[in-house]
C-alpha cells in the first residue's frame, strides 16, 4: 500500500501542523474568548451582589416603616379609648344632669301636688266640720226642739273631731 509507506515522510510535517493549529485554538479561546466569559460571569455576580444588597435595605426599609405603623395604630387606638372614655364620661354626667334636672322638676311637682292635696284636704275637713256643724244644729233642733246657734254648733264639733 503506497499510503503507508508515505506515511512516514508526512507525518511529522502533520504533527507539526497539529501542534500549531491546536495551540492558536487554544490561546485564541485563553485570551479571545474566556476573558468575556470571566467579563459575563463577574458582571452577573456583580448584579446578584447588588440586588442583594437592594433587597435587604429595602426588607430594613419596610420593617422600619412597618414599626412605624404599628407604633401609630397604638397612639391611634390609645386615643380612640381616650375619646371613647371621654365621650362616655360626657354622657354620663350629661344623662346625671337631665336625671337631677328631671328629679328636681318632678320633686316641685310633687310639692306642689302634695300643697293642693293639704289645701283641699284642710278644705275638705272644713266642709266636713261646717256640714257636721249644721247636721247637728239640725239634729238639736229637731230631736230636742232647741235652738243652737251656728258658732256653738261649730265649737261642739271642733271639740269632738280635735279629741
Amino acid at each position: 500500500m503506497p499510503q503507508l509507506t508515505q506515511l512516514g515522510e508526512v507525518i511529522w510535517s502533520q504533527l507539526f501542523w497539529l501542534v500549531v493549529t491546536m495551540a492558536l485554538v487554544y490561546f485564541g479561546i485563553a485570551k479571545g474568548m474566556v476573558p468575556k466569559i470571566q467579563a459575563t460571569v463577574d458582571a452577573r455576580e456583580g448584579r446578584i451582589t447588588s440586588d442583594l444588597a437592594a433587597a435587604e435595605q429595602a426588607r430594613a426599609a419596610a420593617d422600619s416603616t412597618e414599626e412605624a405603623y404599628s407604633a401609630r395604630i397604638a397612639e391611634s387606638r390609645a386615643e380612640a379609648l381616650k375619646v371613647t372614655a371621654a365621650a362616655r364620661q360626657d354622657s354620663a354626667k350629661a344623662a346625671e344632669a337631665q336625671v337631677r334636672a328631671a328629679d328636681e322638676g318632678l320633686r316641685a311637682k310633687i310639692e306642689a301636688a302634695e300643697a293642693r292635696l293639704a289645701e283641699q284636704a284642710s278644705a275638705a275637713a272644713a266642709d266636713v266640720e261646717r256640714i257636721a256643724a249644721e247636721a247637728a244644729r239640725e239634729m238639736v233642733s229637731r230631736l230636742a226642739g232647741l235652738s243652737v246657734s251656728e258658732a256653738d254648733a261649730a265649737n261642739a264639733v271642733k271639740a269632738v273631731v280635735n279629741g
